[in-house]
């Protein structure tokens, strides 16, 4: 790559002279002499090959390339800025990434909450946001590769805060024989359909959560899927009322009739990395969730 013929600081320079209106008062505010500043201009502008600024007066004002320049430079600068504010934040122990592991089934909305109220704060920050279901996510957070996660599962070892609950409703299409039954439903009547359930991503021990025991399960790779199977016809599921408000108002999906087990509402938790202290960023990001 070929290495830029002009400097940081000679754009620096020629904003500090457009914006003060002439190199005297750029000089001042640069604190340098004003010889030096039109100096670094001049030479900043044999480097280019053109003329970037003209004298009106007493006033420097920039020719139309300038103009283009000038402009295009301010976000370089701007950029070069926010690098060497990060770099000062890493050494004071800001950290540079977090790593936020979620099942699948936790409310996208709450998520985007947190995160909108963490950005002006993050310092260039970045998160890191990975999807799972049940199991995977414990294993992600053991494996160390997560400083945070968000689960409905009791995680061993692990002390969790409660973030609140998440409603399942048993749902299938209106026109599913266990609503042509036109009756309060028992889990022998589910037993006889089809179920489809989410695969758990988790690799060691993944679980049947919510599977019946029916005599044919689906098992889909995710909620928006199986969203997608029942809502067609094929099959009953309890899927999250947050992921299939529009298909229950639309008249896609309607609540079973179950004489108990309708809903369920599986409280989540956040856990964090046990084996790493929690950064600057990191707790600003908990305190985030837990309030949203």
């Amino acid at each position: 790559m070929k290495a830029p013929r002009v400097t940081l600081d000679q754009w620096r320079t020629l904003q500090a002279v457009v914006d003060q209106g002439g190199f005297a008062q750029a000089a001042e505010v640069l604190h340098r002499s004003q010889s030096s500043v039109s100096y670094t201009v001049a030479r900043m502008q044999e480097q280019l090959g053109m003329l970037l600024l003209r004298i009106d007066g007493r006033k420097a004002v920039l020719t139309e390339a300038g103009d283009v320049l000038l402009r295009r430079s301010r976000q370089l600068v701007k950029q070069a800025s926010q690098l060497e504010d990060l770099a000062h934040h890493m050494e004071q122990g800001w950290e540079a990434e977090v790593r936020l592991v979620v099942d699948a089934a936790y409310p996208n909305a709450r998520l985007v909450h947190a995160l909108t109220a963490f950005m002006p704060q993050s310092r260039g920050c970045r998160v890191r946001l990975r999807e799972e279901v049940l199991s995977g996510v414990e294993e992600v957070l053991k494996e160390g590769t997560a400083d945070l996660a968000i689960s409905s599962l009791n995680i061993l070892g692990f002390l969790g805060t409660e973030l609140g609950t998440v409603e399942f409703i048993a749902v299938a299409h209106p026109d599913h024989p266990l609503h042509r039954l036109q009756r309060e439903l028992s889990f022998q009547d589910l037993e006889t359909q089809m179920q489809v359930v989410i695969r758990d991503s988790g690799r060691q021990q993944p679980r049947d959560v919510g599977w019946l025991g029916a005599e044919q399960r689906w098992t889909v790779g995710s909620l928006a899927t199986a969203a997608s199977f029942v809502s067609s016809g094929l099959g009953f599921a309890w899927l999250p009322r947050h992921l299939i408000e529009r298909e229950l108002k639309d008249g896609l999906l309607k609540p079973l009739p179950l004489d108990q087990g309708a809903r369920r509402n599986p409280v989540f938790f956040l856990y964090s990395n046990k084996d790493k202290p929690l950064g600057p960023a990191t707790q600003i990001l908990v305190e985030l969730l837990r309030s949203g």
